[in-house]
């Protein structure tokens, strides 16, 4: 599709102001098959909002081989019951495959190398059959997030970036999952504000950033996927 480019940083400008449903609605009718949601499964709340903008839209999960159960329980159970089409990625190497190349506990060493075997190239693998995905960031999760807009250009990757949820709060998110009785991650109810590879993963303590458990005690913040 000729001018993406100029379309995504429009549409961003244009939809800056509008729903989340709006924006997924706008994503679906522009992209039809072109355009998918990826889900770390943290909650369904971006899949459950697109598969009533675009029943049976593609969404796309990034199977690390280090997610907690819980992940892939809620992955299953999204399938199960939610319009959409399931779609599981994976890396070219098993945990196994990769520990022989690189030494066991590669994410302890070098969790950016882990993380870009593990998640940034299996992604732009997956995403080659689209035009756009959107994702569930949201501006209140960290600083580094915080300019996030609804519609944006994915220059890495040459695809339109959809946000719908940017400008929600964490209570916007509740509010959505106890209206629609959206599946979220049993871990968010152990401690976990956010949750990703267990090894990297961690329960936040009373007052830390929501992303505070995720690669601890590092100077990483991002797995790659949206730098």
């Amino acid at each position: 599709m000729p001018g993406l480019e100029q379309l995504a940083l429009q549409a961003g400008r244009e939809l800056e102001d509008a729903s989340a449903l709006e924006i997924l609605s706008w994503a679906a009718d522009t992209f039809g098959e072109r355009f998918c949601v990826t889900s770390s499964m943290e909650d369904a709340v971006v899949a459950h909002l697109a598969s009533r903008a675009r029943p049976g839209v593609d969404v796309v999960f990034l199977d690390t081989g280090y997610h907690f159960p819980e992940t892939v329980g809620t992955r299953d159970a999204v399938a199960a019951v939610m319009d959409v089409r399931l779609i599981t990625l994976a890396p070219r190497r098993s945990v196994a495959e990769q520990d022989a190349e690189h030494g066991p506990r590669l994410h302890d060493r070098d969790p950016d190398l882990c993380c870009a075997l593990r998640k940034v190239k299996p992604l732009e693998e997956g995403l080659r059959a689209y035009d756009a995905w959107a994702t569930g960031l949201r501006r209140d999760e960290s600083p580094t997030r915080a300019h996030t807009p609804v519609v944006g250009w994915d220059a890495r990757r040459g695809k339109v970036k959809v946000s719908p949820i940017a400008r929600w709060t964490q209570d916007d998110v509740d509010t959505y999952v106890a209206e629609h009785g959206v599946l979220t991650n049993p871990l968010l109810q152990d401690g976990y504000a956010s949750v990703g590879c267990a090894p990297c993963t961690r329960r936040v303590r009373e007052g830390e950033d929501v992303r505070a458990g995720r690669w601890a005690g590092r100077a990483k913040t991002e797995c790659g996927l949206h730098e």
